[in-house]
């Protein structure tokens, strides 16, 4: 291969055909895409995750090559002798003549820091010049995150949101919302009756062979979790995003804000129900966010009579609201975020978080799920995974693991300040104003779990008593002098006051026994 002036590296979450980088070809650039062993090593992985993004980085450097670019896609066994990227990108500059290593912005803090290092290093010790480059997904700019954030300051997302809302001129109609408000949570808290079950629709899934990739995995001795699937069902390029992006909007869109919290076990489809199951697509940014949110205001203009407003809102504030809040919170937050404990949690993950064998039916159900699919709704994994793991005071260092390594979406910048800030509290209030604590009650309204569960949902204490129901009340007196005085809080506390000390002791000393259990529960 005749020598390049500029080597310009793609990361595996940086798929998108739509950066400027590729709007012309230049002779004189090489793009590397490669499987590199450290991201294998730093967290264990679902399987179906690493094979999601290892196919994708693929299909999209055998698009690139197509389109006429120079590209360079190294798998495991190319890369197996570099112990971590930077030596891989000066070996590689050196063996192509580089004068110049171009990369996109990571959205992972500890990749900036390997590669704000090598920055320097390169051009010391090599008289290589790195130079770094918008990744061009984000609907808010890097650049205007100090606009909207403060480090250590709670930034309210709704408050967020309504600023992106008129920012973008989204959903927006003479400078007011749509609809004359600017939320329709409150319409979009139905679970399943018995006839809303047949109608879930059927998902629609892919047939990417990853065989090759599992024996590679396996010839490497990667260690990943979960159930490993030969045909992968994940949308593994740009047209099969797309497609899934219309199914969504053309089949799911009119019931996804209605059911958006709802779970059931009693369907085919209860595991993917009416959600999208975009997010693989938009983080590895096969998808622009501005791109779903044009095809899905698109259809709901299209099809009012079966798209209502409440349906289409919930969508986009979890894309133009949630999705770029939680960006923002990780970027003007870290490093610090990441090591917050605020509730002194300290117990270790039950072994069922890697088997689903507990008999808390709603617990099995979504553990079991997210090992067979490297999924689960946001519901699933706020208020019943992370809901126990508030409540029985998992360690924050443990569960964020879990989380990056169990969901096929997981990449820390979107990960790290759900897990850490808004299911278990651990930040000390800078995402959410109030802890998602809840007892089985919740799970029993927005679920048919509790009634083919081994514990009763309708008990406190005894052996056949749900444990979350004595573990919420030992959360809210454990905790008591971080929250009682919480206006959000004022209900449960005068609830808990309002019980008898003989009620209160008996609920605090079977949580006690459940907390001591654990790993038998």
């Amino acid at each position: 291969m005749s020598a390049q002036n500029t080597l310009r590296l793609i990361l595996g979450d940086q798929l998108n055909a739509d950066h400027s980088w590729f709007k012309t070809k230049d002779p004189d650039a090489i793009y590397v895409i490669a499987e590199l062993h450290q991201e294998q090593h730093y967290v264990k992985h679902h399987i179906q995750k690493t094979c999601a993004f290892f196919k994708s980085m693929e299909n999209f450097a055998k698009a690139l090559q197509k389109a006429g670019h120079n590209v360079l896609h190294l798998t495991l066994d190319d890369t197996s002798e570099y112990s971590n990227l930077s030596d891989l990108l000066i070996a590689l500059a050196k063996q192509h003549n580089c004068s110049e290593i171009h990369y996109q912005r990571p959205d992972e803090y500890r990749l900036k820091q390997q590669l704000n290092a090598l920055t320097h290093s390169a051009q010391t010790d090599h008289g290589i010049e790195l130079k770094r480059f918008d990744t061009e997904h984000f609907i808010l700019p890097a650049e205007d995150i100090f606009k909207y954030f403060n480090k250590d300051k709670h930034v309210r997302m709704e408050n967020f949101y309504r600023k992106m809302r008129k920012r973008f001129n989204i959903l927006m109609e003479d400078g007011q919302p749509l609809g004359g408000q600017w939320n329709f949570d409150a319409d979009n808290r139905n679970n399943f009756k018995e006839d809303d079950l047949d109608a879930i629709p059927e998902p629609l899934v892919f047939a990417n062979d990853v065989n090759d990739i599992i024996e590679r995995l396996n010839r490497h001795k990667i260690p990943c979790m979960g159930k490993p699937e030969t045909t992968l069902l994940w949308p593994c390029s740009r047209a099969q995003s797309r497609e899934i992006l219309q199914y969504f909007c053309t089949v799911c869109l009119p019931n996804f804000g209605r059911f958006q919290d709802a779970m059931t076990q009693n369907s085919p489809h209860a595991w993917s129900l009416y959600h999208s199951r975009l997010s693989f697509a938009l983080n590895a940014k096969m998808l622009h966010p501005l791109d779903v949110i044009k095809a899905a205001i698109n259809q709901f203009n299209l099809s009012q009579d079966a798209i209502n407003l409440a349906q289409i809102e919930g969508f986009i504030r979890q894309i133009l609201g949630w999705r770029e809040y939680v960006r923002g919170m990780y970027w003007i937050n870290m490093p610090e975020i990441s090591k917050l404990n605020a509730l002194q949690a300290n117990k270790p993950l039950p072994k069922w978080f890697w088997d689903g064998k507990t008999n808390m039916n709603c617990l099995s159900k979504a553990v079991s799920q997210s090992l067979d699919y490297a999924y689960a709704h946001h519901i699933q994994r706020l208020m019943i995974t992370g809901n126990f793991a508030l409540l029985a005071g998992l360690n924050p260092d443990e569960i964020d693991e879990w989380y990056l390594g169990i969901y096929i979406d997981a990449i820390e910048w979107v990960e790290l300040p759900n897990t850490r800030g808004m299911a278990l509290s651990a930040d000390g209030g800078l995402i959410a104003t109030k802890p998602y604590a809840a007892s089985g009650n919740y799970i029993n309204k927005m679920s048919d779990h509790c009634k083919h569960c081994h514990y009763s949902v309708k008990t406190k204490t005894g052996s056949k008593a749900c444990p979350f129901n004595s573990l919420y009340w030992h959360f809210l007196e454990r905790n008591k002098e971080v929250f009682q005085k919480n206006p959000r809080m004022a209900f449960p506390y005068k609830t808990w006051q309002r019980m008898d000390s003989s009620q209160q002791t008996a609920i605090l000393q079977h949580a006690k026994q459940v907390l001591q259990n654990l790993d038998s529960l």
